[in-house]
């Protein structure tokens, strides 16, 4: 089983924009499609597992959170648990209440699908 680790802050940016592309750079949905979305299906297949880093940010526009996260839950068309059985976050207690919104969006869209 292979552990793939996302640091948002080296990997992507330090400055996470809006939901799409066409909001600016570093959206959501590059994330999810540049980043996010191949460490997640590879992770499928090796049975592994992805540690998104949430730390070194400035900070995250809900926008960006909910289009990376609740994005790849619509797209994958895959549940919350099997979400948390594949992706998994390390943050900061300053950073932690990013987890707690992420989680909130991954919810929100099962239950809306």
């Amino acid at each position: 089983m292979a552990e793939m680790i996302i640091n948002i802050a080296t990997d992507f940016s330090k400055t996470p924009g809006g939901r799409y592309r066409t909001d600016g750079p570093a959206s959501g949905e590059e994330f999810r499609e540049r980043v996010l979305l191949p460490a997640v299906k590879q992770a499928g297949e090796d049975k592994g597992h992805v540690t998104v880093i949430l730390d070194g940010a400035r900070g995250y526009p809900s926008s960006f959170l909910e289009e990376a996260f609740g994005g790849l839950v619509r797209q994958l068309k895959i549940s919350p648990t099997e979400f948390r059985k594949r992706v998994g976050f390390t943050a900061s207690p300053a950073f932690s209440i990013y987890v707690d919104d992420i989680m909130s969006y991954i919810d929100e869209t099962a239950a809306n699908a």
